[in-house]
């Protein structure tokens, strides 16, 4: 099943999304759980948030992967959403 994980970032949190950064890329590389996967983008191009495609077994299973993601573990995120994705095109 695919789930779509939405995560926006705290206010002024660009620190904290820089320094685990490499953790996060190197967490999506190291698990064959994510089918797409980017950051959301504000009109200046900076980044604030997350968007990324799960194909999991379960939504436990994209619970658990979102609760690792070193973004999540450092205190990124204001708010995040997982919500099953049914794709038509693609």
């Amino acid at each position: 099943m695919f789930v779509v994980l939405i995560a926006k970032d705290k206010p002024g949190a660009q620190d904290i999304r820089a320094e685990n950064r490499p953790a996060h890329l190197e967490y999506l590389k190291s698990t064959d759980m994510v089918a797409q996967a980017g950051p959301l983008l504000n009109e200046d191009e900076a980044m604030i948030g997350s968007l990324i495609v799960l194909d999991v077994p379960d939504m436990a299973a994209a619970e658990a992967w979102a609760a690792n993601d070193p973004y999540a573990k450092a205190g990124l995120f204001a708010d995040v959403s997982l919500t099953h994705w049914n794709r038509v095109i693609g």
